[in-house]
């Protein structure tokens, strides 16, 4: 395969390679969606499903995606050129653009709540916490989050700022921008998660949260919970939606792509345990709803960290690297059409960046808050929020992901797959690749069909 693409960007290192990767995976769906579906689905039968469909499923579209970028060093559109593809396979790179930018919609929203409790840390909103009784301490969070969420002026203006914020780092470049970024802070929120579970396993609820994590409860596990273990996986390791494709275009000859996607696969998922440990005991400490849904983070942290001494201090660096996480993931997702706007419509990187967020902030400050101008339009029974959510995660992912497995497990040519894979024949890896082929050809088509049929109702659990 040609890798004559000498004026591109890639990455420094193989690390660099690790956290950048790392980084489009850890983000607000480990602390925020990780610990809510978990509590919504009976704990850690949920776990061990999910951990599945990270092994069987996460992991070979992740090589396959790796594949496709690095071996054309395109965009996701443009790879397919290069791997002189039919052009019906393009879709699966146009799909990615378009699934990059609906969660954009929506999820630079909610990284516009975490910058939001960064400013409200720094400000002291929550220093009368510690004085408050547990009840009054937990009616006071949820005060201040449904303002966060549902004010006239602040939510916009946050969602501005983090979109800006992104498109700053990526305007810098891969090297200057994505790697120094995710390589220098990704590892300091990592610690902080840790110290975070320290503190919750002090708490009097800490037997009971883990049991709530860790306990599998199969009575509570529906065909629909599995279906959502699924689709979580691939939301959390940016799958189907081109990232990968992405960046693997920007990786190194001597990465191997099997080691790393199994490295950040399980990174991402040690990531999520952790948040769920720090989360739960909180949960049950407190009186609280383990289903309580997105808003779990931003009322059990600041619960979490009253009770800490210079409790405040520390909930200031906690806001500052989740919404670090929450950027980290983000970086990947705005790259997608920003590498798609330079090298298929030859933008320079400036003018891409500023389009993208452009539109991104267009559609996002429209529709997903309660109070923007379509806030209370309702389609198919969901709201904009929500509808955004519905469409990438339920079908452009699952979608995404089966076009991916069927193309290289059917259609790419096999030496050249072989050839990349084995690092142009310095890993011996045979048997690695063969089982990957048949896992890629016959398992995961399969289970992504499943999730797409049942997410459109035509299954039926």
């Amino acid at each position: 395969m040609n890798h004559s693409n000498n004026k591109r960007e890639t990455f420094s290192s193989g690390l660099a390679v690790f956290f950048a990767t790392l980084g489009s995976a850890v983000g607000l769906g480990n602390i925020w969606k990780f610990p809510y579906m978990v509590g919504e689905n009976g704990g850690g039968a949920f776990v061990l499903i999910y951990f599945i469909c990270v092994l069987l499923v996460g992991i070979p579209v992740a090589v396959s995606e790796f594949y496709i970028g690095r071996s054309t060093r395109k965009n996701a559109v443009g790879a397919f050129d290069v791997l002189k593809a039919k052009p019906f396979w393009k879709s699966i790179g146009y799909m990615g653009v378009l699934s990059a930018l609906f969660i954009m919609f929506f999820y630079s929203n909610v990284a516009g709540w975490v910058f939001s409790y960064v400013f409200k840390a720094i400000k002291g909103d929550f220093l009368s916490l510690a004085s408050l009784s547990m009840e009054e301490a937990a009616v006071n969070v949820s005060s201040q989050f449904d303002i966060a969420v549902g004010g006239s002026v602040s939510p916009f203006v946050w969602q501005v700022i983090a979109v800006a914020i992104v498109s700053i780092i990526i305007i810098a470049g891969v090297k200057k921008g994505i790697e120094r970024i995710t390589k220098t802070l990704l590892p300091l929120l990592f610690i902080l998660i840790i110290i975070c579970c320290i503190r919750a396993l002090t708490l009097e609820g800490a037997a009971q949260g883990l049991n709530f994590l860790f306990r599998p409860d199969f009575s509570k596990l529906s065909a629909s919970a599995v279906l959502s273990a699924l689709g979580l996986a691939f939301f959390k390791l940016s799958l189907g939606m081109g990232t990968m494709i992405t960046y693997g275009s920007y990786f190194t000859e001597k990465d191997n792509l099997f080691a790393t996607s199994a490295r950040v696969a399980l990174s991402d998922s040690l990531v999520s345990l952790l948040a769920g440990t720090a989360i739960f005991p909180v949960v049950f400490t407190f009186g609280m709803e383990p289903g309580a849904g997105p808003g779990l983070l931003f009322k059990t942290i600041p619960l979490v960290f009253s009770k800490i001494p210079f409790g405040n201090l520390l909930l200031v660096a906690f806001f500052i690297l989740t919404s670090i996480a929450a950027t980290t993931a983000m970086l990947s997702l705005v790259e997608v059409p920003v590498a798609f706007f330079i090298e298929e419509k030859n933008m320079s990187r400036n003018k891409a960046v500023l389009l993208t967020s452009g539109m991104i902030l267009l559609i996002g400050l429209l529709t997903v808050h309660p109070k923007s101008v379509f806030g209370n339009v309702v389609i198919a029974g969901k709201g904009f929020f929500d509808l955004f959510d519905y469409l990438s995660s339920n079908i452009m992912l699952p979608i995404g992901g089966l076009l991916i497995s069927i193309f290289v497990g059917y259609i790419a040519n096999k030496n050249d797959l072989s050839n990349e894979l084995s690092n142009h024949g310095t890993l011996d890896n045979k048997g690695m690749t063969k089982f990957f082929i048949n896992v890629l050809r016959y398992l995961t088509p399969a289970l992504l069909v499943i999730v797409f049929l049942n997410s459109i109702g035509i299954i039926k659990f």
